[in-house]
C-alpha cells in the first residue's frame, strides 16, 4: 500500500503536506494569530501552510443547513483538503471560543450529498495563548469534542503560552525558550505523524 507521501508524489509532483492554522479569534493582531505565525515559521520548508478564514460562518441553525452557507462550504473544503489542522484557540471565561466551537459543529456534519464530514478523524495539534491559565482550561474545554471527533492528536504537549501586562501593553507576543521549543516539538511531531500515513 503506498504512503500519503507517495500518493502525493505522484498526484502534485512532490509537493508539501498542507496544514491548515485554524486561529480562534477574529481580531487581526490577536496573540493567538501571532502563536500561528510562530508555528508557521517552524513548518517552514516542510508544510505549505494555510490559515482558514472563517470570519462569515453563520451561527449553526440546522434549519439553514441545507443548501450548505458558502463560508461553510468553502471551510469544509479547506479542511478536507489539509493533511493536519493546527487549531490555535484564546480560552474565554475558562472554556473555548464559543465562534469556534460553532465552526466546529458545521465542520462535524455531513455534506447535503451523504459525505462524511472533513474533521472526523482528522490529524490535529493545538496550542493557545491566554491569561495566566495558559490556556489550561480552554484546552480541558476542547478534550471532549476532539474525542467524539475521533481527531487523531499528534504526540507532542500542547503549547499554552501565558499572557502578561507587557504584551497587552504592545499588543506583541513574546514566546520564551520554553514556548519555542515546545511550537519546535509539536511541528515536528506534526509531520512525523502525516509521514506515517
Amino acid at each position: 500500500m503506498e504512503s500519503v507521501n507517495e500518493v502525493r508524489i505522484e498526484e502534485h509532483d512532490g509537493s508539501l503536506p498542507t496544514v491548515l492554522m485554524i486561529v480562534g479569534s477574529l481580531r487581526k493582531k490577536s496573540f493567538n494569530r501571532q502563536l500561528a505565525q510562530f508555528a508557521a515559521d517552524e513548518l517552514a520548508d516542510r508544510a505549505n501552510v494555510r490559515t482558514l478564514d472563517w470570519r462569515e460562518v453563520p451561527v449553526f441553525n440546522q434549519d439553514e443547513e441545507f443548501p450548505t452557507p458558502e463560508p461553510v462550504a468553502s471551510a469544509r473544503i479547506e479542511v478536507a483538503d489539509a493533511d493536519a489542522i493546527w487549531i490555535v484557540t484564546p480560552e474565554y471565561n475558562h472554556g473555548m471560543p464559543g465562534a469556534l466551537k460553532n465552526l466546529f459543529d458545521w465542520l462535524s456534519r455531513p455534506a447535503q450529498d451523504g459525505s462524511p464530514s472533513p474533521i472526523v478523524g482528522k490529524m490535529m495539534t493545538m496550542s493557545g495563548a491566554a491569561g495566566s491559565s495558559c490556556a489550561r482550561d480552554g484546552f480541558a474545554t476542547w478534550l471532549p469534542v476532539l474525542k467524539a471527533l475521533k481527531m487523531r492528536i499528534a504526540p507532542a504537549t500542547f503549547t499554552g503560552v501565558a499572557l502578561n501586562r507587557e504584551m497587552f501593553i504592545s499588543d506583541r507576543l513574546e514566546l520564551d525558550d520554553a514556548a519555542k521549543a515546545s511550537i519546535r516539538n509539536q511541528a515536528d511531531a506534526v509531520i512525523a505523524l502525516i509521514n506515517q500515513e
